[in-house]
Formats: structure tokens, sequence, C-alpha cells
């Protein structure tokens, strides 16, 4: 097959999105297919391809809400000319997908979308974008969604849109199929007896780093000394042209809301002449606190990739305590390392936990908009719980080990994707 897929950033980039992509992208190619990936055009990429897969890129930025500007007819016409079997897009709010609208009836190809998420549903700057959206969905295809009750999935049911599949996230067989690092704790400074807390996630302030260090805190040990790692990108980065500083702030709209997306603005404004507010102040000082106590430490790091693959190994437990999320790579992330992992009810993690069997769930409240907001008191119960009952982390960390296995790796998880275009293709074959 000749398989296109289409998204806002890909590699160099660094995301959620984007490792997606590239791990479908490239075992795709082992697969024996020709295949394109469509994003925009970023001054650090230094290629056309990567491990197989060509790289087209376009110099643009915005999405239907914000305005769209750049190349948008020159990507239009490269998706109605050349000539895909099957066009794959991933993400609504965003212009690979938003620019399209205008040329859906053109294109030939079988036309597959995964919303991921629809963050911009309760938004009030999106309610034309959400009315016009369902007319959209239905020149698709198929929708792939990756939990089984969310507001993306939901929102299409409610419109009468059932031609989806449901196909979960998964985590990379090549990264976890390998040994613990016996170096690890010492590259870090941490003991060998210390009980290591682990999350991830970039420090945006809404991603849980904050509770997380309050719980831990709080948090009785029973006299074991254990350490904290909070790793995640500073979210500062050096833009080397304009396009790429719009696709950042744009990116993070897209994600989190206009409201969200002014004070994030603000706050990387005064963070870049070192002024701190908010929860990036408040994690200061907590963390400062944190460091005063015996037998508790906490080491704050932005860890190269393989680095953090043996960061999830060498954790006792993951704690994820993020306010808003989809479908959380980090949690297939801990189970494909055979560590347990303590999450609120955010996104999809709920599913996650039963899907995979290597998790608990913290109550959290969820406020009108959506965001899971978290009491520390009672993560901190539940991590200090899970620190003293070590039959049932060994329990959860097996049975997510053996289960990310059988079928969240994304060798398998590509299968299920080519099946679906494969399907697809079928269908269109046998009505014309």
């Amino acid at each position: 097959m000749k398989i296109l897929l289409c998204c806002e950033l890909y590699y160099p980039s660094v995301g959620g999105v984007q490792m997606v992509i590239q791990q479908l992208a490239e075992r795709f190619v082992a697969m024996g297919h020709d295949v394109t990936v469509a994003t925009t055009r970023l001054t650090t990429r230094k290629d056309d391809s990567l491990n197989g897969v060509r790289i087209r890129d376009f110099s643009i930025y915005g999405n239907f809400v914000s305005g769209m500007r750049g190349e948008i007819h020159e990507y239009e016409n490269f998706i109605t000319s050349e000539k895909y079997d099957v066009i794959m897009v991933k993400a609504a709010q965003q212009w690979t997908f938003d620019a399209l609208w205008p040329v859906l009836d053109q294109v030939e190809a079988v036309k597959v979308f995964i919303p991921c998420g629809f963050s911009g549903l309760y938004e009030p700057s999106y309610a034309e974008y959400f009315r016009q959206l369902p007319y959209i969905l239905r020149k698709f295809d198929r929708l792939i969604f990756y939990a089984s009750d969310y507001r993306d999935i939901n929102f299409a049911k409610e419109h009468g849109i059932l031609n989806y599949s449901i196909v979960p996230n998964g985590a990379n067989e090549l990264e976890f199929e390998k040994q613990r690092d016996p170096d690890f704790r010492r590259s870090l400074g941490i003991a060998e007896d210390d009980f290591i807390f682990l999350t991830v996630g970039s420090f945006t302030g809404l991603k849980g780093h904050l509770e997380v260090a309050q719980a831990f805190e709080i948090a009785d040990m029973d006299g074991r000394a254990a350490t904290l790692i909070l790793n995640g990108n500073k979210n500062i980065q050096n833009y080397s042209d304009v396009l790429q500083m719009f696709s950042k702030f744009l990116g993070v709209m897209r994600q989190y809301g206009i409201k969200y997306f002014t004070k994030h603005v603000i706050k990387v404004s005064l963070r870049s002449i070192g002024i701190r507010v908010g929860k990036d102040d408040q994690i200061d000082v907590t963390i400062g606190r944190i460091k005063k106590h015996a037998g508790k430490n906490v080491v704050v790091t932005d860890l190269p990739r393989p680095s953090l693959v043996n960061a999830f190994m060498a954790a006792d437990l993951f704690v994820f305590a993020s306010n808003v999320e989809y479908s959380p790579l980090v949690l297939f992330e801990s189970a494909a390392a055979g560590t347990p992992f303590l999450t609120v009810p955010v996104g999809n993690s709920e599913e996650i936990a039963q899907w995979t069997g290597a998790g608990i769930v913290c109550p959290a409240e969820r406020d009108a908009r959506g965001y899971t907001r978290v009491d520390p008191h009672v993560l901190a119960k539940h991590m200090c719980k899970l620190v003293k009952d070590e039959a049932l982390r060994q329990r959860l960390g097996a049975a997510g080990k053996k289960n990310w296995r059988e079928k969240f790796t994304w060798e398998k998880i590509s299968r299920e994707y080519e099946k679906i275009f494969l399907t697809l293709l079928e269908e269109k074959i046998r009505k014309a």
C-alpha cells in the first residue's frame, strides 16, 4: 500500500502524537508499504526521510479557529494530486486536518481519521468548529479512537457516526524488551535501597508534577528512604524561526484551550527572564521543603529517551496525576517496563488500568471543563498503601508486562491498523 500519514509535528519534534505516528510509519515500512508523512516544516529537520519514511513538510501554522497561514494551497494540491491508497490524519484542531476540509471530496484515497480527544470541545471559541465537524467526519471511511468512553467517541455516537474502530495505544517492544541498567540509580545519585517514585510529562503545569510532589512530601513512608523523579521538558525552546514559535504556541492552545494558552504565554515569557509564577513557583517551594525531610529526595530532570526507559524500569511505582489527557502513553510504558502504576481517573486511564492489569486508580474530582483535580492527601494515602504492599506491586507489574507483550506492543498495534486499511481498500474495490 501507498500510505500517507498527516500530523502537525513529526521528528525531530518530541511528543505523544509524534511518537505514535513514527512508531506506526516505521513499522508500516518494515511490512513493505510505501509511507510518507505530511507535517510542519522545522529548520531542525535536516533530511527528507527517516528510517525509510519519506517526510513531506509544509510551512503552515494555525488551525480553523485561530486561522491558518502558509503553504495551504500547496498542501491541498499535494493531497489531491498524489495517488495514495490510504490517507490517515491524526488529531483534530490542527492544520493537517483542518486544511483538508475544502478538498476532502476530491480525495480518492481511503480516508482514516484519529480524532485524538477533542480537547477544545467545551471551549466557547470552538463552538462553530464542532458544529461543522459532524459533516466533516462523515466524509471519512473510518474513525479510529483510543478509548471506548471519551468525549471524542461519544461525540461521534451522539451524531450517529458509527464507522469507527477502537485501537489502543502501546509501548515500543524494541525499547522495553531489554535488561534493566544496573548503573541507572548511580547515574542519578539514588541510593540502592531507596524506593523510587516516577512521574513523567512536560512541565506545563497540567501534567501533575506539583500534585505528585505535594503528595510525596506528606506521604508517611514508615521510615523507608525514597526518591521522587520528576521527569519532563521545561517547555522552553529556542525557536529558529517564527513558524516554529507559532506552531508551538498554537499547539498548546489546541490541546488546552484559549484560556490556558493565554496564561501559558504569560508564564513562559516571565520564566524566560527568570520569574517563576503559579505552579512553577509552588513546585520549587515544595521541592525545597521535601529536601529538608530526612530520607526523602527529589530529582528533577529531562532524561534522554534511552535513560527515560531505564527510569521506567528502575522505578518501584509510577505515579500519574495529570489534569488533562486522552490516552496517556506513559501508562502503557509503565506496564511495558513491568512497573506498577498509580493514576488519577484522567482520559481513559481507568480503561488502561483494566486492559493492562498494571494499575490502581486513585479517586479524583473532575471540574466543569473536564480537568481532573486530585487531593494530594488522598494521593499520598494511595502511594503509601502501595509502598507497603510489595506483593500487590509485584502482581500488578507482572500482569502489566504480560498483557503488554500480548496486546499492546507497537508491532501488534500496527498490524491492527494495517488490517483496517486493507479491509477498507477491499470494500472500496468491491464497491467500484
